[in-house]
């Protein structure tokens, strides 16, 4: 016979966004029964990275422990220019995620199952249970994106082990001096140690679609250009992330599915426009939620979709960056428009990558004459919502 458990909190999706909302409310309210439902291993298979600015100070209590690398400053390399810029950089690997998840977890509040449905009290399990739950959060990543309309900045990524060491002090987060293809192509690399070294192949793509061996294969020759001799491939992931140029946000969240049902990360639509990035958002939706009085389903959902709403309302000029990017820039010339970018001011930048630029800041990245024809760009902005 099915069996009935009974909770506080449910959370469905031990991803980033639903891990860490488990991760917060085990430091912050201990006092919560909570269940994170998960058939497949927390936080799956991931590198994720972020700035030292994308985090508020308040909130770095949630991040600062998940971190594995970090660096004080890191590099982007273009055709006309390269620069070091001195902005903290940090990466938190899917593996120390899911220990420290699942160290704060109580016994029994990891669910190792699949639910088949969710809804505001209740989260009904392939086995047939049900956990009912005062609130219920869907955090099973995206949801129906076709509400959108999207670019991708996609990827394959490539843990190296070398012979040895590689030489590099710090991140080179874009090396746009690669060859140009299917849209804006640079490669990512991250130090870890002296003779490893994590290289993602990475393009502004107007498909999400991925050739996995022929991106492993450039990321080899890439290697091989640098003189880095590998000995072996310690792991490979693979991801495409959305890029926002406009869309419906009220069908987005609709899509998500569960009728008044609380949601986070990309099924919330809570990530940055231009980058696809879901980690700060994800940071402060947890906080918000460690924080909050009231952790009923009907809280939670004014909770969460108050937050994406205003993310969405608020980030309008980033879509229109975006459309730029991808309707009025040559797919072989996009780089052009990050090259530029990347002659502004540090602090800019990070406020950009943030989601939080000012109206200076703003003025700023539109003013000159546009990487890209006039014409085009005005019919690109014009053509967003």
């Amino acid at each position: 016979m099915p069996a009935i458990i009974q909770c506080d909190v449910a959370i469905v999706g031990g991803g980033l966004a639903g891990g860490l909302i488990a991760l917060a409310l085990r430091q912050k309210r201990p006092d919560i029964d909570l269940r994170l439902i998960e058939p497949g291993a927390i936080g799956g298979n991931h590198v994720w990275s972020f700035f030292a600015s994308d985090i508020a100070n308040a909130d770095r209590w949630l991040a600062a422990p998940l971190v594995s690398h970090g660096w004080a400053d890191y590099e982007v390399r273009f055709p006309a220019h390269r620069r070091v810029l001195g902005t903290g950089y940090y990466s938190i690997e899917s593996e120390r995620f899911a220990r420290l998840v699942a160290k704060h977890l109580a016994p029994g509040q990891l669910i190792a199952e699949r639910a088949i449905a969710v809804g505001a009290g209740a989260v009904v399990l392939a086995s047939g249970d049900r956990v009912e739950a005062g609130g219920v959060i869907d955090a099973r990543g995206a949801g129906d994106l076709s509400a959108l309309d999207l670019g991708w900045q996609k990827f394959v990524g490539r843990e190296l082990l070398l012979d040895r060491p590689h030489g590099l002090d710090r991140p080179i987060v874009m090396d746009a001096t690669v060859e140009q293809s299917d849209g804006y192509r640079f490669v990512y690399t991250l130090p870890f140690a002296d003779d490893r070294l994590f290289v993602e192949d990475t393009y502004y793509s107007d498909t999400p679609d991925i050739d996995r061996a022929v991106l492993a294969e450039r990321i080899d020759a890439y290697a091989a250009a640098q003189a880095w001799s590998v000995t072996s491939v310690v792991r490979e992931e693979a991801g495409a992330l959305p890029v926002a140029i406009g869309g419906d946000f009220e069908a987005l969240w609709r899509s998500g599915g569960g009728d008044k049902v609380a949601k986070a990360g990309l099924r919330a639509g809570l990530f940055h426009p231009t980058t696809g990035y879901s980690l700060p958002d994800a940071i402060r939706l947890a906080v918000a939620i460690a924080k909050a009085s009231d952790l009923s389903s009907p809280a939670l959902h004014d909770l969460t979709y108050g937050m994406a709403r205003r993310a969405w309302d608020s980030r309008g000029f980033y879509r229109m960056l975006d459309a730029m990017l991808f309707r009025a820039a040559e797919p072989d010339q996009r780089y052009r428009i990050l090259e530029r970018f990347y002659r502004l001011h540090p602090r800019l930048i990070g406020r950009f990558y943030a989601a939080r630029s000012s109206m200076m800041d703003k003025a700023r990245i539109l003013m000159g004459k546009p990487p890209v024809p006039v014409g085009r760009a005005l019919a690109a902005i014009r053509g967003t919502r």
